[in-house]
């Protein structure tokens, strides 16, 4: 494309396809995000690769990868429709009402703990606003992403990075069923689960989470082991009111079941408070009237 030319929408709606596919490394995902047809995506990126006379995806059954020129052009491209969209945003913020689309990325505990108490209240105040929110147990770049904000423990959040803080701490605790501590016993101190069965975390990395316990300044780390792995903590708290074991989890995911009976409370002095829960967005990004009015309406009491 020569300096002149004129964009027009198609070639807008061409640039961001391409961006879209180059920051998914698949067309399928692309399409989700977009909300088109596969078969759309392919379409335009083939297009755009006849326009401009060089590969820009090398494709294969299995995969999709960017070649050397479509990343220069991923590159150069990010920035500049970036600055495009911060333009309309902020042309848009003269609505009355704040509207479109605001990409959230966040653990699937602080999607539980901060986002479902308030999603239907924040949908019903603000009907021209849509929230696309996606569980990530991965510390993932929100602005290569195409996310608006992340939500993640402040420990987690990145530097240089505007961060509200939403929760002052997250504590954890060793729960099991009654049935489980009356066959087993109950532990006394952390070691003790070295004899349990316990059930285990894995991130999305594939690491196994070591379970933390602090007690008057001494801290204790616990590789435990059990029959049961898994990588989403609602599904842990269930293994451990079905009687399968141990599990160490937010607090607040297991408080009904500790209130009903269902799980019982162990090593309760050593269970440690965790630094809290942060909203965090880019600082040279702007900042939406959807994106402040998710976070006016998560900080209401």
């Amino acid at each position: 494309m020569s300096n002149t030319h004129q964009l027009n929408g198609t070639d807008l709606f061409t640039l961001n396809v391409f961006l879209a596919a180059a920051r998914h490394c698949n067309f399928r995902a692309a399409a989700v995000e977009l909300d088109v047809t596969p078969s759309a995506i392919s379409h335009s990126v083939k297009t755009l690769e006849q326009r401009l006379g060089i590969r820009l995806f090398n494709r294969t059954t299995r995969s999709v990868s960017l070649t050397d020129a479509g990343e220069r052009l991923a590159a150069r491209l990010r920035p500049a429709l970036s600055s495009i969209a911060e333009a309309i945003g902020e042309v848009d913020e003269q609505r009355a009402a704040p509207s479109g689309t605001v990409r959230i990325n966040a653990s699937e505990g602080a999607i539980r703990m901060i986002l479902r108490p308030v999603l239907a209240r924040f949908l019903r105040s603000y009907p021209q606003v849509h929230l696309d929110i996606v569980t990530d147990g991965k510390l993932s770049d929100i602005t290569a992403g195409g996310f608006d904000a992340g939500i993640r423990l402040v420990e987690a959040v990145p530097q240089d990075i505007v961060m509200i803080r939403l929760t002052d701490t997250v504590r954890f605790a060793a729960v099991a069923a009654p049935a489980y501590f009356a066959a087993h016993g109950r532990p006394g101190v952390p070691q003790d689960l070295l004899r349990h069965d316990c059930i285990r975390f894995r991130f999305d990395s594939g690491a196994i989470y070591r379970w933390e316990f602090e007690h008057r300044g001494a801290v204790e780390t616990i590789n435990v082991t059990g029959p049961l792995t898994l990588t989403d903590q609602p599904l842990m708290v269930d293994a451990a009111i079905d009687g399968i074991g141990i599990a160490f989890v937010p607090e607040h995911l297991a408080l009904d079941a500790l209130r009903d009976g269902r799980l019982e409370r162990v090593l309760d002095d050593w269970c440690p408070g965790m630094p809290g829960l942060a909203l965090y967005y880019p600082g040279h990004r702007h900042v939406s009237a959807g994106l402040r009015a998710l976070i006016a309406t998560i900080r209401q009491p």
